[in-house]
């Protein structure tokens, strides 16, 4: 029997309190910073360095070059390399928190990464097997879990969908709406940057679907996350149906009938198997192999929990008291015969209605914001959806009477169809609020122009307004557009601003000084 590896003294000695409430501070504080005996001297063997460098921490790398500049590093390091590096959120840490997080035990859950997705999670167990072995074992997770206040993350508050209109104007290829959430029911609060998480519900008719080959009902009561809970409402809100864990392939194979299509499910969990079914569904895998029967508990088991969507918010709290928006274009294609629809998006674009209720929760910004002096002038980049955060902003700068100058560039496929939030732009441009607009519109003309196009036509200006002090910030895709946006900007300071070879150094401190910040997913 292994021993009990205790929970390291957080509360010191000499505090006003009991030995019993000390022992119960100490494991409060131990679980929530993820804090044990064995990883806590692991940060006494190698503290932490304020300035060591991620150079995997960008998300335009694919994951096997990511994984060879941290191969040197600590194992928790080296987790980090497999996540998608873009400190998004959604998992409920930052990819280095997170990491550390898996590695010290305080967090056995390694699908929470839903950018990475199974590349991320067969990795991380692929990792975590390597390096505990070398470690001659795993590590106990703290015995003490604590709940969130309510409106967190493990107690999201209920906020009411006001409405989820379009954007688009007819003719457009794209789907993006406009959602209103009233927020006056709850306690909730937010700041200008922040990110809202939605604990969305699937697709009825793809949980429908499933129900029927299972030859369930729905209302059968079934386990999960200590509750009793009817099977319906599991496979719509608790677990992801979208994207079966591998552990579920392998269980699936354990109940197939057919040997044939026990081993292709084991391929599959291996990340080999048919490439038809490689970005199969749970429907897709209990339709292509019939010989499955799965039992409901262990079914459920095996899937991974249905992780929230987050949504840079699209409002500031002083221009709209008690209510949140966003921006968010609904996701729907065809694979396999059937029309598949995003998760969060086209649940808050077509299965919500006003009137219902919505789980959310505030993720913040870690310093995405607008700038702290009203005074500094602020160089928005933000096509298609990336403009939600800017909304925000310059709604928060009107409010708040901020004097600093501000220019947004903005993007889309066409002006007539495309032009999101074009009457309120236009507007703050007519006003003064916006000092300079650039629009880019790639399907407008017959060489695709984009906004990174628009920032190399104002090269010198926007080096004259960053030389004086203008923040940075870039909102939208991370692999295309951000990158693009930041080549280019390293180019406007090697030409323009004569930094030549060190200007990748000097972005790097245009970062640490909070000048340069990023939104992207």
């Amino acid at each position: 029997m292994n021993a009990v590896t205790p929970i390291p003294s957080l509360i010191p000695e000499n505090a006003p309190f009991s030995s019993e409430q000390r022992a119960w501070l100490n494991g409060f504080f131990a679980a929530y910073l993820g804090v044990n005996a064995e990883a806590a001297a692991d940060e006494r063997d190698e503290p932490a360095d304020p300035d060591e460098d991620f150079p995997w921490h960008d998300a335009a790398l694919a994951m096997a070059e990511r994984l060879e500049l941290a191969k040197e590093r600590r194992p928790a390091r080296q987790l980090m390399a497999a996540m998608a590096q873009l400190d998004c959120g959604q998992c409920g840490y930052l990819c280095q928190t997170y990491a550390e997080a898996v590695w010290s035990g305080a967090e056995a859950d390694m699908g929470r990464c839903v950018p990475g997705g199974k590349e991320t999670q067969r990795k991380l167990k692929e990792l975590m097997a390597a390096l505990e072995s070398q470690r001659g074992g795993p590590i106990a997770a703290p015995a003490v879990k604590v709940a969130g206040p309510l409106g967190s993350r493990d107690r999201p508050a209920l906020a009411t969908l006001v409405d989820a209109y379009p954007l688009n104007r007819a003719g457009s290829d794209k789907d993006v709406r406009h959602v209103v959430l009233d927020l006056s029911t709850t306690d909730m609060t937010y700041e200008t940057g922040d990110s809202l998480g939605v604990f969305a519900r699937k697709n009825p008719k793809l949980v429908q679907a499933v129900l029927d080959r299972l030859g369930a009902s729905g209302e059968e009561m079934v386990g999960h996350d200590g509750e009793a809970l009817p099977l319906r409402q599991v496979l719509l809100s608790k677990v992801d149906i979208a994207r079966p864990s591998d552990d579920c392939m392998l269980f699936l194979a354990e109940r197939a009938f057919d040997g044939e299509e026990a081993l292709q499910l084991q391929a599959l969990a291996r990340g080999e198997g048919p490439p038809a079914l490689a970005e199969a569904d749970l429907l897709d895998l209990l339709l292509a192999f019939p010989s499955v029967m799965p039992s409901l508990p262990g079914l459920l088991k095996s899937l991974d929990r249905l992780q929230p969507r987050l949504y840079s918010i699209a409002s500031s709290p002083k221009a709209h008291p008690r209510e949140v928006h966003l921006t968010v274009s609904a996701v729907r294609w065809d694979s396999n015969e059937r029309q598949r629809t995003g998760i969060g998006s086209c649940y808050l674009a077509d299965f919500a209605k006003p009137g219902d209720v919505v789980p959310v929760f505030v993720q913040k910004s870690h310093g995405f914001a607008p700038p702290a002096d009203d005074n500094a002038a602020a160089i928005m980049v933000g096509p298609g959806t990336g403009i939600a955060p800017f909304r925000a902003f310059l709604e928060e700068r009107e409010a708040r009477g901020a004097k600093g100058r501000n220019w947004l560039l903005f993007g889309d496929q066409k002006r007539a169809t495309d032009f999101l939030y074009e009457d309120q732009i236009l507007d703050w441009q007519r006003r003064g609020v916006l000092t300079h607009l650039d629009l880019a519109f790639s399907r407008d003309q017959a060489e695709k122009i984009y906004v990174q196009h628009r920032l190399r036509e104002n090269a010198a200006e926007l080096w004259r307004w960053l030389e004086e002090g203008a923040h940075f910030y870039v909102c939208g895709d991370a692999k295309r557009m951000a990158k693009d946006v930041e080549d280019t900007l390293l180019q406007i300071a090697a030409e323009h601003g004569g930094k030549g070879s060190s200007a990748k150094a000097w972005l790097d401190g245009l970062a640490k000084a909070g000048r340069y910040q990023r939104d992207v997913y």
